[in-house]
């Protein structure tokens, strides 16, 4: 038996001394492991900061982006009004000219154009009183769209019913600017739209007038 432990011991320490002389050393592979798991953890961190990092700077872009964007559409709304302001003052300069009945009722600046989804329209115009001593005018406008459907030519009316709908209703004594958009069918081709004017009570339009897309 203790020829058996002398043999193990001899081989262990001619196992040890094999690796020593191969150039390993079981000290200096256990600190260098370490260094590595060390090395793999501070790198791990930093890889979990610099992510974080990114994402911060994604998101700000983002809303730098957003913010940019929305700066953007503030400028052409405020350019669009401008212009309008501007043909305003154009036609109000130029409305002491205008001839007319006492108490005529003129559409005038009506423009028909194309809305952001398909189908969709915006119509504009401004109503106007002839004279200085016009009374109030109360009543209601409605549009008919004339379209192209199928090879058929069909209409629309908006309102579509005859509830009163605040939207069409018309009280002004001088002058009314009015706005209103209107969806049709995506695949109906427009044609025109016919304006219709009604005093309060009355069954017949007092004006009417057709504007195309512009």
């Amino acid at each position: 038996m203790p020829f058996v432990l002398a043999a193990l011991a001899l081989a262990w320490w001619a196992y040890g001394s094999g690796l020593e002389l191969a150039g390993f050393h079981r000290g200096e592979a256990q600190q260098e492991l370490t260094a590595l798991r060390e090395q793999a953890a501070r790198l791990g961190a930093e890889n979990m900061q610099l992510s974080s990092q990114v994402a911060q700077y994604e998101r700000q872009i983002q809303i730098e982006q957003a913010s940019s964007q929305e700066v953007s559409r503030q400028l052409k709304n405020l350019s669009d009004e401008n212009g309008r302001l501007q043909e305003d003052l154009a036609f109000f300069q130029n409305l002491t000219a205008m001839r007319g009945k006492e108490g005529d009722l003129g559409v005038h600046r009506l423009r028909l154009e194309r809305d952001k989804m398909p189908g969709e329209y915006h119509l504009r115009m401004l109503l106007v009183q002839s004279g200085q001593r016009a009374k109030e005018f109360s009543g209601s406008y409605q549009l008919v769209a004339t379209v192209l459907k199928n090879g058929q030519r069909t209409t629309y009316l908006f309102p579509q019913d005859a509830s009163g709908n605040a939207q069409f209703q018309l009280s002004f004594k001088y002058y009314q600017r009015v706005e209103q958009s209107i969806q049709l069918p995506q695949d109906a081709q427009l044609e025109n739209i016919q304006v219709r004017i009604f005093e309060q009570g009355a069954s017949e339009p007092k004006v009417r007038q057709n504007v195309s897309v512009s």
